[in-house]
């Protein structure tokens, strides 16, 4: 969005290059830094003029020592704010909503808080692809999300509606923001299809490392083929069973494929294919068999250090597999 709105941005951390490996910064740039627990429990002077938190759920409990470690060590990313400064909220979660709250009566900084569930009376958010900003005298309605085609499902609209509180702190018009937002080609390995052919898309969401990321994707689709597993987090898959019923078929991978497979038992088709590229084909084939127009998702909802050494491998990986698929004799166009 900033780079859409002439603005020269640089993006790294969890994205492209680490951040102390980023080129120097001259007057008017950017950095759009995503920065992960880790790094945030080892940082003591990260001092950003916009921090976005966006939601809280149970993740790396193993390395901060349960939940409240978990959020201590992402709240990190406000610990240097002061005046002059903006947090962005996402306050669709309780711990969110609480350290909104916390932080509002410190009045210390700009605060925006954003959801994607419901109307605020302060803040921006976004309800049934509409992104709404309340942040002035009177709620405007800024961008028509259905129209993003990269954008898909309601985390995206929580995504959207903290972009947008984000670059208009930092100077950005709304209208040159709702721009940004129309014409984003999306992220690589983030519900992004890789392919589309024989009345199949192929979807690489091979960021989702857990249960409550996956759920994200999952969501967003009626039907689908689903492609998971890895390194299972702490609960595995048990809290996506409301999900079960939109899986025509589970094509499991890594050290998990037998618990999952047992958490599946009875509630959704499933099959141990063992590796990316024999879960794809067997997703192909079965998809093909009951006649195409189908998704094939690759959600893992757990890390990929059993396989890979990163989820970004892991996600080459499925694309790899897919455009062998499709290199195939009698493959159909590809789209």
């Amino acid at each position: 969005m900033l780079a859409a709105a002439g603005r020269d941005a640089r993006i790294g951390g969890n994205i492209g290059y680490g951040v102390l490996g980023l080129d120097d910064m001259h007057g008017g740039a950017v950095y759009v830094l995503e920065v992960s627990s880790y790094q945030l429990d080892l940082t003591s002077s990260l001092k950003p003029d916009v921090a976005i938190l966006l939601n809280l759920s149970p993740d790396h409990l193993d390395r901060h020592g349960g939940m409240d470690g978990y959020v201590a060590a992402k709240r990190r990313v406000l610990l240097n704010q002061g005046k002059g400064d903006t947090a962005v909220i996402g306050v669709d979660d309780d711990w969110g909503s609480q350290i909104c709250t916390e932080i509002t009566a410190a009045n210390r900084r700009t605060i925006v808080p954003i959801s994607a569930r419901r109307a605020l009376g302060r803040g921006v958010y976004a309800l049934q692809g509409v992104l709404y900003d309340a942040t002035g005298e009177r709620v405007m309605e800024v961008a028509d999300l259905d129209r993003a085609r990269s954008l898909p499902g309601r985390h995206n609209g929580q995504n959207a509606a903290a972009a947008y509180a984000a670059v208009r702190a930092l100077g950005i018009s709304a209208e040159d923001a709702a721009t940004g937002l129309a014409t984003f080609p999306g992220l690589a390995h983030r519900m992004e299809t890789v392919a589309h052919f024989s009345g199949v898309r192929f979807v690489n969401d091979s960021k989702a490392t857990n249960a409550d990321a996956a759920r994200q994707a999952m969501s967003s689709y009626p039907r689908f083929y689903w492609i998971a597993g890895g390194r299972a987090k702490a609960g595995g898959i048990d809290g996506l069973t409301d999900l079960f019923p939109r899986v025509v078929k589970a094509y499991l991978v890594g050290e998990a494929a037998e618990d999952f497979a047992q958490t599946l038992a009875g509630r959704a088709p499933a099959i141990v294919a063992g590796t990316i590229e024999a879960a794809v084909a067997a997703a192909h084939a079965d998809a093909r068999a009951a006649g195409g127009d189908a998704i094939i998702l690759l959600s893992p909802a757990c890390a990929s250090f059993d396989q890979f050494p990163d989820f970004e491998v892991r996600g080459d990986a499925f694309r790899a597999a897919v455009v062998r698929l499709a290199e195939r004799p009698l493959r159909g166009a590809i789209a």
